[in-house]
């Protein structure tokens, strides 16, 4: 019996970058996300001191937008979500300068396809990257995407799992707790 859950866990995950007959599979519809939604419960914790990879493919933290309100979106090239949603982060990133919106790359790998998958789909969003997946790890997630507010203090305000148009009333309802 554990033979078989092993095999079927182990089918499944070979799936998820497997591409679908008319592309990739970022873009079959999405399915809702069991467990999404807004989470308070790890409200206070501090940035994760991890390294990830800036735009210009540089090592850095996330403590370089100390002092700044910053959304940190949690994605992947494979996760059919994740891509539903980044359109809306572009939006929000060139319609306000309030909130400093990363959308950290969860891709394992080199950066350089991240860049492209971005300006394939003409995207103006910068290719932060997670090759060894820190961030998630540092923060405890497991389901992609994860989108987090931290204040100007480096402290997190909420967390959302799941898709969201950022753009929406819902999200600037939630973007309004950015202090």
């Amino acid at each position: 019996m554990r033979n078989l859950i092993l095999c079927a866990g182990l089918l499944a995950l070979a799936g998820c970058d497997r591409q679908n007959a008319e592309g990739s599979q970022a873009d079959a519809p999405a399915a809702p996300t069991p467990g999404a939604g807004l989470d308070r419960s790890t409200a206070g914790k501090p940035t994760p001191p991890v390294g990830i990879f800036a735009p210009d493919g540089k090592p850095t933290t996330l403590a370089q937008f100390a002092g700044r309100p910053m959304l940190v979106n949690l994605w992947a090239t494979w996760c059919a979500p994740c891509i539903k949603e980044l359109p809306t982060l572009a939006r929000l990133a060139s319609s306000q300068q309030a909130v400093a919106v990363v959308t950290l790359s969860q891709d394992m790998g080199e950066q350089k396809p991240v860049r492209a998958f971005l300006a394939e789909r003409k995207l103006a969003l910068p290719a932060w990257h997670d090759p060894e997946m820190a961030v998630s790890t540092a923060l405890g997630v497991n389901i992609l995407p994860t989108t987090i507010l931290y204040g100007s203090d480096g402290k997190e305000i909420w967390r959302y799992s799941g898709d969201l148009d950022w753009t929406g009333a819902a999200a600037a309802k939630l973007l309004a707790e950015a202090k």
